[in-house]
């Protein structure tokens, strides 16, 4: 067994703060010896970040434990908790939080005897990055050092040892077949596995699911499928089962499209059961797709390594590619990068480290052939089985650079959230901060950036020296873009100084918003708007001048795409395969952004004339508590299901949109409204697949009505009394951030001292996922959110047995919000998107016939019409908090929980 590290430990809590010496002695401090403690030498920590936050000193550091776990494990998971952490070592977690200092010391002495034991996966270039690490002084680098011993062969760089993708042919057009009902059926069975028990339920989904593979009858009429299915039902092999079919039959490519990236993960998971992880020629058959934005760019790594990161952040870029080196696909954000990774370096150079602006050169770099995005978008062309998210799917369709890429077999998984994944997609903002990136695009940064290029002029050097129409359309693009915001444009508007007319516009679009605020500064920490209406000849003056300036932009761009199609079409002798691929790569971004100027310039056009029925459009100035961040201009269309419907229904041949709360109670008619299903010639197919769960049974609806709105320390009190009641095991979910810190402020160090565990968004500096996987981890802690916890969170068994709404969660009352309500049937609309939200919230509480629990509502005047929101037959009872406490400290599901722990779980 390896020796403890014999180094001083900190561990701070809610429920206190603990320090143990070298050579043992653990004793309870306050948090002014631990901050002294900590500033006078480095002390093992777990998550600096959050002991920071529980210290109230922002400035700790120390010797992370979680930065030496990334070291020596790359790409593997760890819950960043002490007990997460000794599950993922495989050695004993403390007992309690005074045994937290002693188990930083083991867990440090047990990594450190794995950096010297053969059976070390992870050791390839582990000396060649320990070796930088020491230069930038990380805590960790000397400690590490006589343990990781030099290799005999000097070990590749990092970009050496990546894998290169190969060029293929090009996929054929998919055969048109037809599946019988008994193959889906027998296909079904097989990945349901033997002795899986058979639901009828799920084998009516699947034979319905087959459907919309047939063959297309007419040209931009898709089959389309709208599928409710309850919790339980098994969407997941419903689907996939005739999917897997038809991608085997015709040859070709099925997309599957979700929300969240906890259903991605799942999805990769139970596709193993219809694919194998490879093929025998290498490839592999079930790609996962997500925006640029995800995947670490490694020309951005480089530059980091090579001196464009200094202080910590060169640091994380180590890491960063110490991970690389093991990364299953190079995605950061939901891959198998740790998420709390970043947070220990609070969020610097994550995103520095992604193609965050669309500034990559393709085939110009370096590393193009090595590409992790490149990797994936090769491989999905090839693939049966494309997971990707709602706005990429939306994105591809629009936007496709190739037939390739443009799904035409779609299942929307999640499918509620479609409408406004598409309400974004199809959205203009004429903001501050986006202009400012298409002037980054266009002319470069503002700053040198060592050994990059950017900006058009240096990524496409070479074509403006061959070609004098490209290289004069390159200069007149870069002279355009000077008009618009460059940086330091918010403090110039402060100072009533704007450079250029858009940052001018920008500053009368401020000026509008705030004239018309009618909060009386009520909303002083929130953000602002106005409708782009009744706007004042000064102001629509401006907006001329700016959208001049956009089309002078718009013009040499259009001009240089169509040079660049020129020298396609007669390419020069001296133009490779990779001077190709970055010529299309260029065309693609100048095609996108030519398109976004054009959005921009319509919204403009439109300001101080007739209004057009098929927009919302609006001003807004947004904040960040009392410090504003953007101002701008926004169009959305009021019903976005309308250009997807163009963009994405009608090339397709079968469209999939399943979800346990696609329907609005018994009625239909708001679900094929938000699928887009009016604007195709064809009536959608309806299925409808209820929930095998006993919810009659296994779950309460309780509604609190003695808890008056707005009184802050009742609300707070009846969490932290809900939470005690039950041992912990509850989501609060939230209608706004203020009230959520409020409560987690009163009622954090109490539960801790109770041995309860609160853990809260906005407050815990650590991402979403991972304060989910830490929830998860441990039955006694607690978690409070927002609407990010609403949906998407996958918490089977004792670790949630209780949801707290704090209240009803109406709708937001913004201009948008405004305009769909009156156009969508007034309360009643507001009611649709309440019980879905309810349904959707509820959803969390029941995800396996095993579990069982509460479902809490802090509101004193519930109403009754919203009800239908909650499976049939779940037993919804009115009655104080003080008879809550009862029900839920006296819980008949407990017993039947433990009753039922042998019973098999459902699959897929």
């Amino acid at each position: 067994m390896a020796e403890p590290l014999p180094l001083p430990a900190l561990h701070a809590s809610h429920a206190g703060t603990w320090l143990r010496d070298g050579i043992g002695g653990t004793r309870g401090v306050s948090k002014g010896e631990a901050v002294m403690a900590v500033a006078d030498t480095p002390l093992l920590i777990l998550n600096a970040p959050l002991v920071a936050n529980r210290l109230g000193y922002p400035d700790l550091s120390g010797l992370d434990l979680l930065e030496l776990f990334a070291f020596v494990h790359p790409a593997r998971f760890a819950v960043p908790t002490p007990r997460g952490l000794a599950h993922a070592l495989g050695i004993d977690e403390p007992a309690s939080d005074d045994g937290v200092p002693a188990f930083l010391q083991r867990a440090a002495g047990h990594l450190l005897a794995t950096c010297e034991s053969e059976e070390w996966a992870e050791r390839d270039g582990a000396w060649s990055s320990l070796q930088s690490l020491v230069r930038l002084r990380w805590p960790w680098a000397n400690i590490l050092a006589p343990h990781v011993r030099k290799p005999e062969r000097a070990e590749k760089w990092l970009f050496a040892r990546l894998s290169e993708w190969e060029e293929s042919p090009e996929r054929g057009q998919p055969a048109n077949v037809l599946i019988e009902e008994a193959e889906v059926e027998a296909r079904l069975e097989r990945l349901t596995g033997d002795g899986a028990e058979q639901r009828e339920g799920q084998r009516r989904y699947s034979r319905d699911a087959s459907k919309v593979f047939a063959p297309r009858p007419r040209r931009e009429v898709p089959h389309l499928l709208l599928a409710q299915a309850g919790t339980g039902i098994g969407k997941t092999l419903g689907y996939l089962a005739p999917a897997s079919l038809w991608a085997e039959r015709s040859g070709g490519t099925v997309w599957v499209s979700t929300y969240t990236k906890n259903l991605q993960r799942q999805l990769r998971q139970e596709s193993g059961r219809a694919w194998p992880p490879v093929r025998r020629d290498g490839s592999r058959p079930v790609v996962v797709r997500k925006g640029r934005e995800n995947y670490l760019c490694l020309l951005n790594l480089e530059d980091a390594l090579q001196g464009g990161f200094s202080g910590r952040p060169a640091v994380l870029a180590h890491l960063v590619a110490r991970w690389a080196a093991f990364s299953q696909d190079g995605d950061m954000i939901g891959g198998d990068l740790p998420g709390w990774l970043g947070s220990l370096f609070r969020k610097r150079g994550i995103a520095a480290l992604t193609d965050q602006r669309g500034e990559c050169v393709y085939a110009g770099c370096p590393h193009y052939r090595k590409c992790f995005i490149e990797h994936a978008a090769r491989a999905s062309a090839q693939a049966d089985l494309v997971i990707a998210n709602h706005a990429l799917v939306m994105v591809n369709a629009a936007r496709g650079r190739d037939h390739a890429q443009r799904p035409t077999r779609v299942v929307f998984d999640e499918g509620h959230h479609v409408f406004e994944a598409a309400d974004s997609t199809f959205a203009a903002a004429l903001t501050g901060a986006e202009a400012i990136e298409l002037r980054r695009w266009i002319i470069g940064p503002e700053k040198s950036h060592k050994g990059r290029r950017r900006g058009l002029s240096a990524r496409l050097a070479d074509i403006a020296s061959y070609d004098d129409a490209g290289g004069d359309a390159i200069e007149a693009a870069v002279e355009a873009a000077q008009a618009l915001p460059a940086d330091g444009w918010l403090q110039r508007l402060n100072e009533s100084v704007p450079a250029g007319p858009v940052e001018a516009l920008l500053g009368a679009v401020r000026a509008v918003t705030y004239a018309r605020d009618e909060s009386g500064g009520q909303e002083a920490g929130y953000g602002i708007e106005t409708e782009a209406a009744g706007l004042d000849g000064p102001v629509v003056e401006l907006a001329g001048q700016a959208a001049e300036a956009l089309a002078a932009i718009r013009s040499p761009l259009l001009r240089l795409g169509g040079r660049l199609e020129a020298i396609l079409a007669d390419p020069p002798d001296w133009l490779d395969a990779q001077g190709r691929a970055r010529i299309e790569g260029a065309r693609h971004s100048l095609t996108w952004r030519c398109d976004l100027l054009s959005a921009w310039e319509a919204l403009l056009d439109r300001l101080g004339g007739p209004g057009d029925p098929e927009f919302v459009d609006w001003l807004a100035v947004d904040r960040n508590e009392a410090r504003e961040f953007d101002i701008g201009l926004h169009r959305h269309w009021l019903d976005p299901m309308k250009p997807f419907a163009r963009v994405v229904l009608e090339p397709a041949h079968g469209v999939m949109l399943t979800s346990a709360t696609l329907k609005d109670g018994a009625e239909w008619d708001a679900a094929i409204a938000r699928s887009g299903a009016a604007h195709i010639d064809s009536a959608p197919m309806l299925g409808e697949f209820e929930s095998p769960f006993d919810y009659a049974n296994r779950a309460e609806v309780l509604i609190v009505t003695d808890i008056r709105k707005g009184d802050i320390p009742a609300l707070a009190g009846a969490y932290g009394r809900i939470i005690e009641a039950c041992g912990g095991g509850v989501l609060g979910l939230f209608t706004a951030i203020r009230r959520m810190r409020a409560v987690h402020g009163r009622i954090a160090d109490r539960l801790a001292r109770s041995g309860l565990p609160l853990y809260a968004q906005h407050v815990d500096p650590i991402d979403t996922g991972t304060l989910v996987d830490i929830f998860r981890d441990d039955p006694a802690a607690s978690l409070l959110g927002t609407d990010a916890l609403r949906d998407g969170v996958d918490v089977p068994g004792r670790s949630l047995r209780c949801v707290v709404m704090e209240q009803v969660p109406w709708p937001r009352p913004t201009i948008l919000h405004r305009a769909r309500r009156a156009a969508g049937g007034g309360s009643a609309y507001d009611d649709r998107l309440i019980r879905a939200r309810l349904a959707q919230a509820f959803g969390r509480l029941i995800r396996s016939r095993n579990d069982a629990g509460h479902f809490v509502v802090l509101s004193p005047a519930f109403p009754s019409r919203l009800l239908s929101a909650f499976p049939e037959g779940t037993p919804v009872l009115r009655l104080t908090l003080e008879e809550a406490l009862q029900r839920l400290a006296n819980s008949v599901f407990e017993t039947a929980s433990h009753a039922d722990a042998s019973a098999p779980p459902f699959e897929g």
